[in-house]
């Protein structure tokens, strides 16, 4: 649950921020509308984006090889693009952000979101352990993934890793050289 609550905090204060910097260009009015759309783009952007992704690449994928190389780069540069255009559309319908103009409002902005998800992937790592040492803080430091404290067939399996054996010849082995 933590690694959720991370991903979609972080996720979500990057988000702000990109359609903040959106709210810059001249067809695209943000103002507060940021703080609910960034919740929709944040929940496009975890659980929609990949099924939308997938679905548009299976379809493209029938046909590549009837493509040149350059043919299939511009299907995948257009796959993108619609994934982009729907996830924009979404923020845009069920949010108060107000775009005007077809370039300025509908096709500047897809190209920004990609811009932005791929600044996003190369920093996201450091992103997400800065909220993660956050919400631990928050937490009083309480581990809250089943991970943080190994269970006896863990430990078990830990030993056996790092010597080979399982704890009854481990047993064995220390009753012969006892006996």
């Amino acid at each position: 649950m933590r690694k959720w609550i991370v991903r979609f905090v972080s996720l979500y204060v990057f988000d702000v921020v990109v359609l903040l910097l959106m709210g810059l260009l001249p067809g695209v009015r943000v103002g507060w509308a940021a703080l609910w759309g960034a919740v929709i783009l944040t929940a496009a952007t975890i659980w929609l984006k990949p099924l939308i992704t997938r679905m548009f690449r299976g379809m493209a994928a029938k046909s590549a090889d009837q493509r040149t190389k350059l043919g299939e780069k511009l299907v995948q540069f257009g796959v993108v693009f619609v994934v982009e255009l729907i996830v924009w559309l979404l923020v845009v319908w069920f949010s108060a952000v107000d775009v005007r103009g077809w370039f300025w409002g509908w096709v500047l902005p897809p190209i920004a979101l990609l811009i932005a998800w791929i600044i996003y992937d190369a920093i996201d790592d450091r992103v997400e352990a800065r909220t993660g040492a956050i919400y631990d803080r928050a937490t009083g430091g309480m581990a809250t993934d089943a991970a943080a404290a190994p269970t006896a067939t863990e430990q078990s399996g830990r030993r056996e890793l790092h010597d080979g054996l399982t704890d009854e010849q481990r047993r064995m082995l220390d009753e012969l050289g006892n006996g």
